[in-house]
């Protein structure tokens, strides 16, 4: 089942709509970039701009925060209001709060723009996805487009980490920011040339109560996780905030039950397809956050690599990644959509059980690029087929609100996976050292319990796939 289009975006059949997927691409490109490129430029702009290592963290929770949280209402409001013009705002809005962050000369003014980047994003992402499916209605081109938008993704998790060490080194932390800006400029000018408005239904009234409740509740929960990360999971900050956020999502599914038009209509969970592909994205999200996590940390803290041969250690597995992307729309009319994402999440366990096997002193083309392309693999395939079946039979004047879902999905996965499995491979390192482990050994030890805990978590993911086929 395809999603309904009242109103169409562009001319159907169109090569037009091919180009307008690559600025809609390029303008994900940067907020999956945003998400890991800042990562490498943190100590240099701490000691610039004085900042402790727990105002650091905050250069990050600031911006998850607000994507986080606002992405439903950024969603939703792309529905009401038209998704090509939130698009364009999500992405001037985002443009003006990388330049406000890159001329920051305080920490107080980098973290407003960092908030403000994630507010952005958080109308930017959810339009942009709903654009593309509202551009290519038919499964078979959905299909294929989703393989680009996944290939682009995955470039971008991986430029990240390079582009972050080459222009900290070169040109300061300020052009980590500084980078999204002419990008970000080009897409404005040619979104607006390629497709054309599409239909708003702003004279339905907002759900204001609805929005304010799960939005208070999404960022109280994304805000318990990161606090886990840095308190640990007893302290009275994050249970606090998981209290919160439960009694706020009470009061979310109250409202929603009795408004007339709701943020978030319940019925759309009915959706078969929608409700189980949220769950493996969040599923996958919760594996692979924590993932690049613990590679990039193993291999700079345990094998000594500096932050550009990281970097480039990690293009193998986002070069398989798109590759399959890429691949992935063929595959699909060949074997369907569920079992190529069956598929895609046990070869990614595969590779995650290889990694966990990498020792202390891993050669990187005897032991690890075997398993980081075998997670390419299984993470192209898994990205794209998950997203289509999210998307799946939603009306079309609900497509941004599936966008906000599945980002949404992504984005709790990964704060709930660097949580759980980030005080997982503690605990195992913790152990190991106190039985007298040396430092590198007890760090190889737990990112191994890290790593089987991802593969464990994506085998889950499988299960979960497997009822949509029994659907």
């Amino acid at each position: 089942m395809t999603l309904a289009t009242p109103a169409p975006t562009t001319t159907a059949g169109s090569s037009r709509r091919w180009l307008a997927l690559s600025f809609l691409a390029l303008a994900q490109f940067l907020v999956v970039l945003d998400a890991s490129i800042v990562n490498i430029a943190l100590p240099v702009l701490g000691e610039q701009l004085v900042m402790s290592t727990a105002a650091l963290a905050w250069v990050i929770t600031a911006y998850v925060l607000a994507f986080g949280g606002l992405l439903l209402l950024g969603g939703r409001l792309a529905d009401r209001y038209g998704h090509r013009r939130i698009f364009l705002l999500g992405t001037a809005g985002f443009v003006a709060a990388s330049a406000l962050a890159g001329l920051s000369f305080s920490s107080e003014m980098l973290l407003a723009a960092r908030a403000l980047q994630g507010m952005s994003a958080a109308l930017l992402a959810p339009s942009a996805l709903a654009l593309l499916t509202r551009l290519f209605p038919e499964a078979r081109d959905r299909s294929k487009a989703l393989g680009v938008w996944g290939g682009v993704a995955g470039i971008g998790s991986a430029a990240g980490v390079l582009l972050g060490g080459v222009l900290t080194g070169a040109f300061g932390w300020q052009s980590v920011f500084f980078v999204n800006v002419p990008v970000g400029i080009v897409v404005l000018v040619a979104v607006p040339l390629l497709i054309s408005r599409d239909t708003a239904s702003a004279s339905e009234k907002l759900d204001v109560w609805g929005a304010a409740t799960i939005t208070g509740a999404l960022v109280a929960v994304v805000g318990a996780l990161s606090a886990v990360e840095q308190v640990g999971i007893l302290h009275p900050l994050p249970l606090g905030l998981l209290v919160v956020a439960v009694a706020l999502g009470a009061a979310f599914v109250l409202i929603e039950r009795r408004t007339a038009s709701p943020l978030v209509p319940l019925g759309i969970f009915r959706t078969r397809t929608l409700a189980i592909g949220n769950l493996v994205v969040l599923l996958v999200g919760a594996g692979m956050v924590a993932l690049f996590f613990a590679l990039s940390v193993y291999m700079q803290a345990v094998l000594g690599y500096d932050a550009l041969t990281t970097g480039l250690s990690q293009l193998p597995l986002a070069g398989a990644l798109v590759v399959v992307a890429g691949v992935v729309p063929a595959i699909v009319q060949r074997v369907g959509l569920t079992t190529t994402l069956i598929g895609s999440l046990l070869v990614l366990a595969a590779g995650l059980v290889w990694l966990s096997f990498a020792p202390a002193d891993a050669g990187y083309v005897a032991q690890l690029l075997g398993p980081t392309l075998l997670i390419g693999v299984g993470l192209g395939g898994a990205f794209v087929t998950a997203t289509q079946l999210s998307v799946d039979g939603v009306e079309g004047g609900e497509a941004g609100l599936a966008g906000g879902l599945v980002n949404t999905s992504q984005q709790i996965g990964g704060a709930l996976g660097l949580a759980v499995l980030g005080t997982v491979a503690s605990l195992r390192t913790e152990a190991l050292t106190s039985a007298g482990v040396s430092a590198p050994e007890a760090l190889t030890g737990g990112f191994s319990w890290l790593f089987l805990g991802a593969a464990a978590v994506t085998v889950a993911g499988a299960a979960v796939a497997g009822r949509a086929r029994r659907g």
